[in-house]
């Protein structure tokens, strides 16, 4: 008899961590997967941050940290908001959490009554579905298209908005398109939101500096936007700190408040190594993580121009974060090898047991003719993962 919450049942697994556990279970077993599922640097954390680390354990930092974060952290957090995206903010509206998926937990739990519903335009990342209904909001799906760079206009938007809409969330450079937004298809949308002053924005900025046309925009430079958006970053992509899980927030006082008291209630404040070492890694000149944005650059070409080879695959161009989200539509209804694909997800499974390359279903992301594929990975591995995803599809 299954004791277990309804919350919990109702809950999906990430998608791109069931497939990393699948990719693992198949190795243990001796086969070679390729993995390009998970959106993890293959670099390793640079080296001054990591002698920060060390650093700070020898100067004994092993106590609970203050819940929102140390205050030299967020004063660094500050200066970069400044630096890299000119926003203005005080101590009291930033707040460090173990993550930015963290971050997001909490804003949800902070904002969001049961009914209220949160526009998500697709694809949007795997979990944002599920942080919203964890806190009894309603996620809205609102369908882009590879011929609009996986972008929402501000016509799409109109049309989504209902009384129930309390807030948007979406991320740029985008998990899983890549898709970057502009200034000013940014402020068409801010225009729209004009009309409804109720509503606030999530704006997810984690890949900001994986950014391959320069020029990242946030929504909270725009004065009128300033006071209803919540800017979440962390240190886990652009720096290669995936493990380290520090996350952060900059927002209106009021909300940055309440996401302080859910989190003193729940994990209290994040690691303090690496807290410190974060601050190290902000108070860098962005120039310092130059070298792994160049060979992201290189591979996004490398992987586009081998998919241009395979039938069937129809990619856009990334302008960032390290995913191509290609439509594979082309395959539905066909049999290779026996296996019929019905859905995205029966091709990103027949991939990994045909191909041995992991990848992440669109459906998992709000879009069901696509899959992502990351090109965090070396060149080498991803020229032998298109090299087996050409030969099983053919």
């Amino acid at each position: 008899m299954n004791q277990l919450s309804d919350r919990i049942n109702k809950l999906a697994t990430s998608a791109t961590l069931a497939m990393a556990a699948k990719a693992r279970e198949l190795r243990a077993e001796g086969k070679d997967i390729i993995g390009l599922s998970l959106g993890e640097p293959d670099f390793n954390t640079p080296d001054f941050i990591k002698e920060a680390a060390i650093e700070a354990i020898n100067q004994n930092y092993n106590s609970y940290t203050p819940v929102d974060g140390y205050v030299e952290l967020k004063e660094a957090i500050i200066k970069k908001f400044k630096r890299d995206n000119n926003l203005s903010y005080t101590l009291p509206q930033i707040v460090v959490s173990t993550g930015a998926k963290q971050a997001l937990a909490n804003i949800a739990a902070v904002m969001l009554n049961p009914g209220d519903e949160v526009i998500l335009p697709c694809p949007y990342w795997v979990s944002y579905s599920d942080i919203v209904q964890l806190s009894d909001g309603v996620p809205v799906e609102v369908q882009t298209s590879i011929d609009n760079d996986f972008k929402m206009t501000a016509e799409q938007l109109e049309a989504a908005i209902t009384p129930k809409t309390k807030m948007i969330w979406y991320s740029s450079p985008c998990n899983p398109s890549g898709s970057v937004y502009s200034k000013a298809e940014l402020r068409a949308l801010a225009d729209v939101l004009q009309k409804h002053p109720n509503i606030y924005v999530v704006s997810d900025e984690i890949y900001e500096h994986i950014n391959f046309k320069g020029g990242h925009f946030s929504m909270a430079e725009f004065d009128d936007m300033y006071d209803r958006t919540i800017t979440v970053n962390g240190v886990s992509k652009a720096f290669a700190m995936t493990g380290w899980r520090i996350g952060y927030i900059g927002g209106p006082d009021w909300i940055a408040r309440a996401c302080n008291k859910m989190q003193g209630q729940i994990t209290s404040g994040a690691n303090c190594i690496a807290q410190r070492a974060t601050i190290t890694a902000l108070e860098a000149d962005p120039s310092s993580i130059k070298y792994m944005v160049d060979e992201f650059k290189e591979r996004r070409q490398l992987i586009l121009n081998l998919l241009s080879d395979i039938e069937g695959f129809k990619t856009n161009e990334p302008e960032g974060a390290f995913y191509v989200f290609p439509n594979i539509s082309y395959y539905f209804g066909k049999t290779i090898k026996g296996k019929t694909i019905n859905n995205a997800s029966d091709f990103s499974l027949f991939l990994l047991e045909e191909a041995l390359v992991a990848t992440v279903t669109g459906e998992a992301f709000g879009n069901k003719d696509c899959i992502r594929i990351s090109y965090a990975a070396s060149q080498d591995d991803i020229k032998e993962a298109i090299k087996r995803i050409k030969t099983a599809l053919s």
